[in-house]
């Protein structure tokens, strides 16, 4: 049985990288039925693909994924442009029956009105000095295949993933400063467009906080913290962690399994293994 929900929305899949979770990313939405799907920004990694990425199977099966949900089950999509994903720009407004690409959005629910961008158009340093942007976003890619060997030797002794661009981004004074200035930035914006909250991704650190009045939501990104946002129709929103769904579908398997394994009652003749669907009588 699937998730009904309202809306989901996620962002930072970086298609076209190795980084990316593509895959969890698919089984996550097979979990889920909603009317609204939004991807925030940075879905696919234009700046990555024109140099050392692939594009693979598993990046298709995404969008395959996606127009399953628009066909069967009339889900709304639509497509915020972000800032490694700027090839959009050539196409932009664009709209084809339920799937809409543009640069941003304000979306209202429940009475409330959100304001939803990738959140880079706040970042001076990507607008202005986009050649120091990407210069961090070679430190970023290194800094993932660091992470990836680390946790392939964390994995071989019997320890949990551990993310070290989280890690950095969580000791390092500049950057918890830039977190911290970038909510605010976007809760003020929010506020002058007479909104009651700010939907965004960018910076890859999922959060639901209240700022100056602000509800604040960020989706976290499909890199590392593999998190969505996910509404539901009261107009509650919640973060979404990938392992916690893979849990619950673990410990429903194991209800299933244990409901359907035969049971063994000793009878006049011996042991007897009864089904749950054999009736007695």
């Amino acid at each position: 049985m699937k998730n009904n929900c309202k809306t989901i929305v996620i962002s930072d899949v970086h298609l076209g990288t190795k980084g990316s979770k593509s895959k969890e990313l698919v089984r996550f939405l097979k979990q889920y039925q909603c009317e609204n799907l939004i991807l925030n920004g940075d879905i696919i990694d234009g700046w990555q693909l024109k140099k050392s990425g692939q594009w693979k199977r598993k990046h298709t099966r995404f969008f395959t994924c996606i127009l399953k949900m628009i066909e069967q089950e009339d889900t709304k999509v639509t497509y915020l442009r972000g800032n490694h994903d700027d090839f959009l720009d050539q196409i932009l407004p664009f709209t084809m029956g339920n799937l809409t690409i543009k640069r941003e959005m304000v979306y209202e629910s429940c009475g409330k009105k959100f304001l939803i961008v990738h959140g880079d158009i706040f970042d001076s340093i990507t607008r202005q000095f986009k050649w120091i942007a990407k210069l961090g976003d070679v430190g970023y890619t290194f800094l993932l295949w660091l992470n990836r060997q680390y946790n392939y030797r964390r994995v071989k002794k019997g320890l949990p993933y551990f993310s070290l661009s989280q890690a950095v981004k969580g000791k390092v004074k500049q950057a918890i400063k830039y977190i911290d200035d970038y909510e605010e930035q976007l809760s003020a914006m929010a506020k002058y467009r007479e909104c009651d909250g700010i939907i965004c991704g960018h910076i890859h650190q999922p959060a639901i906080k209240e700022i100056d009045g602000i509800t604040y939501l960020n989706s976290g990104d499909w890199v590392e913290s593999l998190t969505a946002l996910v509404e539901d129709f009261n107009g509650e929103w919640s973060l979404v962690y990938y392992s916690e769904t893979q849990k619950a579908e673990k410990k429903q398997k194991e209800s299933k399994a244990l409901k359907s394994k035969p049971i063994e009652i000793t009878g006049l003749f011996g042991p007897v293994e009864i089904s749950p669907k054999t009736e007695i009588g």
